[in-house]
């Protein structure tokens, strides 16, 4: 009996899946698994009890979520700190893409490196790190205040990192002082793909540096900034925590706890609301993947392919 032969096509689809195999492995592993975990949704769970027949409760906990006006009360504030903070981040998207174009333009090459390095570092910095320096700058008995003092332009210090006022917009400044530099690299990178030929066909009709950016590198690199956004977009609840954790005091509580933060506190609190933090999080996990499609659809509309 004669093996059927298998196509050098065929053979190398095989060997390029066996590539992206441990990848898929570590996919599965980290963000498919863990959804076991959605169970205890949908049980009445106390550590360290076993979940078992007995403490299943089907959507007691869903329900609970618009059945108290509490806690809707509470679900509506964080909403719309979330939304305020991903807002302003949404809003200021095309800071990195400016940041890159003029960054490109620098002419002396150390000085380049320079800016470039200084900018980027921040992003390698955990948000723990960040906070002792803004605590060493804008505390009470930080640099600002004792410069401040000594000018004798206040008397009492200014209690800055315990003050309510502006937190959304503070926060978005740290948030680019921190992923700046790392998020003009993919500009960077698109601006590198323009074509030196269309560069030098407009210096040599005349073109200015400011009419170049304006007419091709803009352009050139507008694809990368709109898949950007509508990945952005699509994560609008999924802004994160860690910085808003480190932040939060009780005199800014009320406006900095985004969702993905009131989730954990209700999580690790002394009430043990543990299913009730994992059924909201189903919740914005469903509402993240309708907001995923939306931006692809949008996507496909404006730029006449998804990214998905």
């Amino acid at each position: 009996m004669q093996l059927k032969r298998i196509s050098p096509r065929k053979m190398r689809s095989y060997k390029e899946f066996l590539l992206i195999l441990p990848f898929l492995a570590v996919v599965a592993l980290f963000s498919y698994f863990p959804l076991y975990g959605w169970v205890y949704a949908f049980h009445d769970y106390r550590p360290p009890k076993p979940i078992t027949a007995e403490t299943f409760v089907g959507f007691k906990w869903f329900l609970t979520i618009v059945n108290n006006p509490v806690r809707t009360a509470d679900i509506l504030r964080v909403l719309r700190n979330t939304f305020a903070m991903s807002g302003i981040s949404l809003l200021f998207s095309w800071f990195p893409m400016v940041f890159a174009i003029f960054l490109n333009e620098i002419k002396c090459r150390p000085y380049k490196k320079f800016v470039q390095t200084v900018t980027t570092l921040p992003n390698f910095i955990s948000w723990v790190l960040v906070y002792s320096i803004a605590f060493n700058l804008f505390g009470s008995f930080g640099a600002v205040n004792t410069v401040l003092q000594n000018l004798g332009l206040i008397d009492t210090p200014i209690a800055f990192m315990k003050s309510a006022d502006h937190v959304w917009f503070t926060q978005w400044l740290w948030l680019t002082w921190k992923n700046a530099g790392w998020a003009a690299i993919m500009y960077l990178a698109a601006i590198t793909g323009i074509d030196e030929e269309m560069l030098e066909a407009a210096r040599v009709d005349g073109a200015t540096r400011m009419k170049i950016i304006w007419h091709i590198t803009i352009p050139c690199i507008l694809p990368t900034y709109f898949v950007i956004v509508m990945l952005n977009l699509a994560n609008f609840l999924s802004n994160g925590m860690e910085q808003y954790y480190v932040f939060q005091n009780a005199f800014n509580t009320k406006y900095i706890e985004v969702l993905d933060l009131y989730v954990y506190n209700m999580a690790m609190s002394s009430t043990g609301a543990y299913p009730l933090s994992t059924a909201i999080s189903i919740l914005k996990s469903v509402v993240s993947v309708v907001l995923l499609v939306i931006s692809n659809t949008a996507s496909k509309l404006i730029r006449g392919e998804g990214f998905i």
